[in-house]
């Protein structure tokens, strides 16, 4: 009798490490889905913030795109005057270059005969 209140003893330990193992894992599968909850969310958080600053972007470019207050079409003026002086540089720059292109082009079919 004594060798079977032995061997019952061992099973009951052994059946609780068992049930405490499986608790434990449980606490840790549990604790790691929060921490994917808490990233997942963080992520979340940063890509609203990037959306709704973008279109409060949209809505005060807009904004001010079609207000006639003087001092924004002042601005809107001295950034198309600048626009047309850089395209001129631009087109002065590239026809220079385009001439010098042909200058060489004939001097090196000149010395070639």
């Amino acid at each position: 009798m004594k060798n079977k209140d032995n061997s019952r003893k061992w099973m009951w330990w052994f059946l609780g490490i068992i049930l405490a193992m499986q608790l434990y894992f449980v606490r840790e599968l549990l604790a790691v889905f929060a921490l994917f909850i808490l990233g997942f969310g963080a992520i979340a958080f940063v890509v609203v913030a990037l959306y709704m600053l973008h279109q409060g972007w949209a809505v005060a470019v807009e904004g001010l795109a079609a207000s006639q207050h003087p001092a924004i079409l002042a601005t809107k003026r001295n950034v198309n005057s600048m626009e047309d002086f850089v395209r001129r540089g631009a087109v002065a720059v590239f026809a220079g270059a385009e001439e010098l292109a042909k200058r060489a082009f004939r001097a090196g079919s000149a010395t070639a005969r």
